[in-house]
This record gives structure tokens, sequence and C-alpha cells, in this order.
């Protein structure tokens, strides 16, 4: 249980310094993802756009059976 806990929290340093580069891919542009504004900062949960690349992911791991 460690794993993801220490997993989620790199995630979470990592997500919003990647979030400018991910937007220019088309990430967090989804029907779906939300953003919001919260003491000055936006925060971004691509819910949409996860389901997509996971899709995606899942399409390329069939693939290659």
């Amino acid at each position: 249980m460690i794993r993801w806990v220490a997993v989620i929290f790199i995630a979470l340093i990592i997500f919003p310094a990647l979030l400018p580069f991910l937007q220019k891919l088309g990430i967090g542009r989804a029907p779906g993802d939300v953003r919001f504004k919260l003491f000055g900062r936006i925060f971004a949960l691509p819910f949409g756009s996860t389901l997509v690349v996971c899709l995606i992911a899942f399409l390329i791991a069939q693939l290659q059976k």
C-alpha cells in the first residue's frame, strides 16, 4: 500500500509541471475534463482524457497479442 501512496504523491508533483505540455497535445480539453481555480492556482482533473488514453493503451495491448 505504501507504493501506491508514493506513486500518487509523485504523480501529484509531476502532473502540474507537465500540464502545459499535455494541453498542447489535447489532454485536458476533452468533454468530461474538469478545470477549476482555487487560491489562485488552476487545478485540472482530466477524467475524459484519462478514459481516452486508457482506451488507446488497451487497444495497443490487444494488438500485441
